[in-house]
C-alpha cells in the first residue's frame, strides 16, 4: 500500500472513533449504566480517533480528514469531561 492510500484508511478510522462512540452512548445509557466505564471508553476511543486524525494527514496530507477528525474526537472529549464534571463522586 502507498502512503496516500493508508492515510485515506486512517482518515476514516479516525471518523469511525466517532461514530463507534456515539452508538456506545446510545447502548449504555440509563439509570443502571456505569458513568466511569462509559467515560474510559469515550477517552479512549477519542484520543485514539485524534492519533489517527494526526496520522492520515501526515501520510496522505489530506487536511480534510484532519479537520473532521479533530473535531468530531474533540466533542466526544469535551462530552467526557462534561459528563466527569457534572457526575460527582
Amino acid at each position: 500500500m502507498n502512503k496516500r492510500k493508508t492515510g485515506s484508511i486512517l482518515g476514516v478510522t479516525s471518523t469511525l472513533t466517532v461514530i463507534i462512540s456515539i452508538i456506545f452512548f446510545y447502548i449504555e445509557r440509563g439509570p443502571g449504566a456505569d458513568v466511569y466505564f462509559i467515560i474510559t471508553i469515550f477517552v479512549i476511543l477519542s484520543i485514539l480517533g485524534v492519533l489517527f486524525a494526526i496520522f492520515s494527514w501526515l501520510l496522505s496530507k489530506r487536511l480534510i480528514f484532519l479537520i473532521i477528525g479533530i473535531l468530531g474526537n474533540g466533542f466526544v472529549l469535551a462530552f467526557a469531561y462534561l459528563l466527569q464534571a457534572f457526575t460527582g463522586p
